[in-house]
């Protein structure tokens, strides 16, 4: 009898602080400047996650920029896992990181809680540019090596990672040049400095007087750019993308993460989520739990062979 009561005392205290949790704010951290992409995603996720956790559950975005997202992403892997910090996570770039300097964290100390955005990168020109398609770029390439110059916002992320994979899957040969960031490489491009450069789709969106975007490097076609054919399409098995969702530290307990997990998958089912990260220009690719996980694992393997390849430092 005695045995029974002590089991029973357990079992209701589990419900009860599994019933409490959050009993103060989730922190979740930023790598990255306020008013960027992932920033934007953090507080639109945050916001609804909110709603979703209930009794007055409070998520507070922290921002903590520098060294290309490492502190931030330093920050989480060394956090508590108490489901008290969590943290965004962007690949490739989070895992490239790992390959060209010391990092104190890996791809397995994180928990993958959800994937929302995966934002398709391109291969564009200014609007001024002769060339009308990728063909006749990649022809121009081909015909004189090198002399074709593609911007990128930086070395070792998706950028540079699409750009290498191009080159490879075309055989055309490009100087890379990269930028301080995307708005700079933006700008390059739109100015006419370099040839052509290769960024993400939803940093094309606000400028469509200025930039021509040729192919996306996309399985599919974009819903926010149905009339841009996709690198697949024209002759190229390249995919590279912008992946940017909510991460964890490793070793949280199975019943913290699974209340986040369903609460964040709860938030992506929201009507009024998805027009949110619609009108923002976000395109969402929902990934929970292990598949989040494995594209982690996939993104990571990815950038070890680049840098093997190529080393980018």
């Amino acid at each position: 009898m005695k045995k029974t009561l002590t089991a029973l005392v357990l079992a209701l205290s589990a419900t009860v602080a599994l019933a409490e949790y959050p009993e103060k704010p989730i922190e979740v951290i930023v790598g990255y400047s306020a008013g960027g992409g992932t920033d934007v995603m953090a507080r639109t996720v945050a916001q609804f996650l909110e709603q979703e956790l209930g009794d007055g559950a409070s998520v507070v975005v922290k921002n903590m920029p520098g060294a290309g997202g490492q502190i931030g992403f330093t920050e989480v892997a060394r956090a508590a896992p108490d489901g008290y910090t969590l943290g965004t996570f962007n690949l490739p770039a989070a895992l490239a990181l790992t390959k060209d300097r010391t990092a104190d964290y890996d791809a397995d100390s994180f928990t993958y809680l959800a994937n929302f955005v995966e934002d398709p990168n391109t291969i564009t020109v200014a609007a001024s540019s002769p060339f009308q398609t990728l063909g006749e770029l990649l022809d121009a390439a081909k015909a004189d090596p090198g002399a074709i110059t593609l911007g990128l916002s930086s070395l070792g992320g998706n950028d540079h990672f699409g750009a290498n994979m191009m080159a490879a899957a075309s055989g055309a040969e490009f100087t890379l040049v990269p930028f301080k960031g995307a708005s700079n490489a933006r700008t390059a491009i739109m100015g006419g400095h370099v040839a052509a450069g290769t960024m993400a789709l939803g940093q094309t969106s606000n400028f469509p007087d200025e930039l021509r975007v040729l192919a996306v490097l996309a399985n599919e076609r974009s819903p926010f750019r149905p009339d841009v054919p996709t690198a697949k399409e024209l002759g190229f098995d390249v995919q590279m993308s912008s992946l940017r969702g909510i991460v964890a530290p490793a070793g949280m307990d199975d019943a913290t993460t699974k209340q986040l997990r369903d609460a964040l998958t709860a938030v992506n089912a929201n009507p009024a989520f998805q027009a949110m990260m619609a009108e923002q220009g976000n395109p969402i690719a929902f990934m929970v739990g292990d598949d989040f996980a494995e594209t982690a694992a996939k993104q990571d393997g990815v950038a070890a062979q680049i840098w093997a390849e190529t080393p980018w430092k």
